[in-house]
């Protein structure tokens, strides 16, 4: 009987014990996306089981079960487009053919451009030219001679011009040609990038690498190093690289064991930073305001018509100030990812723009007008590599090309070049800019009735589209054919440069608008009764089923 309490003390206490583990994970669970990025293992199951098939013949022009009349007018379109570009641009096709039978990045891109099940037939109909062979202003010719206005802006490096950069390029060379492709040693201009680069950043160390990847590595590992912690955080949709410690997808090899990701602006998040001991920092990618907890939208993956983006300022502003909050109370290291959008927002960054201070920030190739490069900046006590009082715990990080002497030459051009008045002065004004431009082209696809509308955070915009069709991905063709020139992800992400004029985007909204047209007198854009998004969805659904089905029944 004497044994009776303490027994029901120690119960209760090993109780106790097992219940705070069960409330933090179940905490953790909550705070993870409702999408496959919560596992990424269980995210490259699913994806196994998606079968092929392809949708041919006369199914390709009636899968939304248009009237005869309609996918008539359809295969005469798709005729146009495949007539157009094969008398516009032959050469730029036959080197991208060469291109596709041995470099598998073309092989990778081409095969992504629609949707799979349309992909055959587009392949044999509208094979298109990968091939850039010059620039001028804000247009790039391919080989064949024909300009368009760049709409790619390079992977997100050309922010400020291609003139401006050549430029750069130019003095940069000519610097560093005394000295040539030696390496090991500082170029002297080295000394006066970092100091510029800590201006900018509001940081006192800079360690140069060779690509945005590379500083997000160094970014995380340092992080690492310094808090003794294990996980590295992200937020659900956004992109740091193609390391596979923060690649939550299923095109990743080896599943992260040591990331988790979370809801962007999400209590729940804050709370779990709050609560784990575990936590070696967090990552942000600022572009991720323009459409939170989504991954990079693309015409590849556009299956139906409820894309959406929409950036609110204030509000992510807010999010970022907690998120600084929480971070600072538990001296968990904040990175601000800005390889793809610094210097585009502000001059000083996302940092500038939202008025929140990072511990650790990397850049990407903008600083290098295009060349190779990753630049993290970083608190002092963050970015050393060693401990003076034990010698061999160390946080080891080199690269061959690290500060490049031809590299670092184009880097301080650029940095000099943001130091004039007419740049700063620039950066006054780019928002309301690039808001006012987006508006005319919403109010002019408006006005004509068309299904289409961008959205935009500075001069990135996406396509939107308002009516259900299961073929928006189509509409990236009739855009380059009206001398558009996009990216391999096609509508989902349009760049542009800060030099376009007025009138410059006066001629890509006529083009624009010209383009939508052309693709709702074609018929692509019917819309039938009970034509829903959710209704294709169920329908896409059910294609895929029957396929695995099909595909089981053949084994």
């Amino acid at each position: 009987m004497g044994w009776t309490i303490p027994l029901w003390v120690i119960g209760a206490a090993g109780g106790l014990g097992l219940l705070r583990p069960l409330q933090t994970r179940i905490r953790l669970e909550r705070a993870k996306p409702l999408s496959l990025q919560r596992n990424v293992a269980l995210a490259r199951r699913v994806a196994r089981l998606i079968p092929a098939y392809a949708l041919e013949g006369d199914r390709f022009y009636r899968c939304d079960g248009v009237p005869e009349e309609v996918a008539a007018a359809r295969r005469a379109g798709l005729e146009r487009l495949a007539a157009h570009f094969g008398a516009h641009a032959p050469r730029s096709r036959e080197i991208t053919r060469s291109l596709k039978a041995r470099v598998s990045d073309a092989q990778f891109t081409d095969a992504h451009r629609v949707p799979f099940p349309f992909r055959d037939h587009v392949r044999a109909k509208l094979p298109l030219g990968a091939v850039v062979a010059a620039s001028e202003g804000c247009q790039v010719r391919d080989a064949d001679g024909n300009w368009a206005y760049d709409l790619s802006g390079s992977y997100g490096f050309n922010v400020l011009g291609y003139e401006l950069y050549k430029d750069c390029l130019d003095r940069g060379f000519e610097r560093a040609r005394e000295l040539g492709p030696a390496l090991g040693g500082y170029h002297p201009v080295v000394a006066d990038n970092a100091e510029r680069l800590a201006r900018i950043s509001g940081l006192e160390a800079v360690s140069f690498h060779m690509s945005g990847t590379e500083a997000v590595m160094q970014a995380v590992r340092l992080s690492r190093y310094h808090t003794g912690a294990r996980y590295a955080v992200r937020f659900a949709g956004a992109y740091h690289g193609w390391w596979d410690g923060v690649q939550a997808t299923p095109g990743n090899q080896r599943p992260p064991r040591d990331l988790y990701t979370l809801r962007d602006m999400s209590e729940r998040s804050l709370k779990v930073l709050r609560t784990r001991r575990d936590i070696a920092c967090v990552l942000v990618s600022p572009l991720q305001a323009l459409h939170p907890n989504k991954a990079a939208p693309g015409d590849g993956t556009l299956f139906s018509s409820d894309r959406s983006v929409g950036f609110d300022r204030a509000a992510y502003t807010s999010w970022l100030r907690e998120l600084r909050a929480v971070t600072r109370e538990r001296g968990i290291p904040l990175i601000f990812d800005e390889v793809f959008a610094g210097f585009r927002l502000a001059r000083g960054g996302a940092q500038e723009y939202f008025g929140v201070d990072a511990d650790l920030v990397t850049y990407g190739k903008s600083l290098g007008g295009g060349l190779p490069v990753g630049v993290l900046c970083g608190r002092a006590a963050l970015m050393s590599r060693f401990r003076e009082d034990r010698p061999g715990d160390l946080c080891f990080a080199r690269g061959t090309f690290n500060a490049h002497p031809y590299v670092m030459t184009s880097m301080n051009a650029f940095l000099e070049r943001l130091e004039e008045p007419g740049i700063r002065d620039h950066y006054d004004a780019i928002h309301d800019t690039w808001d006012r431009r987006a508006k005319a082209l919403n109010d002019a696809l408006a006005a004509r009735g068309l299904p289409v509308r961008v959205g935009n955070m500075a001069s990135i915009l996406s396509v939107l589209f308002t009516a259900p069709s299961r073929y928006n991905w189509l509409f990236q063709y009739y855009l380059r054919a009206q001398g558009l020139a996009l990216s391999w992800m096609g509508t989902g992400r349009l760049i542009m440069s800060h030099d376009y004029t007025d009138d410059d985007f006066a001629a890509v909204r006529d083009r624009f608008v010209a383009a939508a047209e052309a693709m709702e007198a074609d018929g692509w854009w019917w819309r039938g009764d009970g034509l829903t998004n959710r209704a294709i969805k169920r329908q896409v659904a059910k294609e895929m089923l029957r396929a695995r089905i099909s595909r089981t029944r053949s084994v």
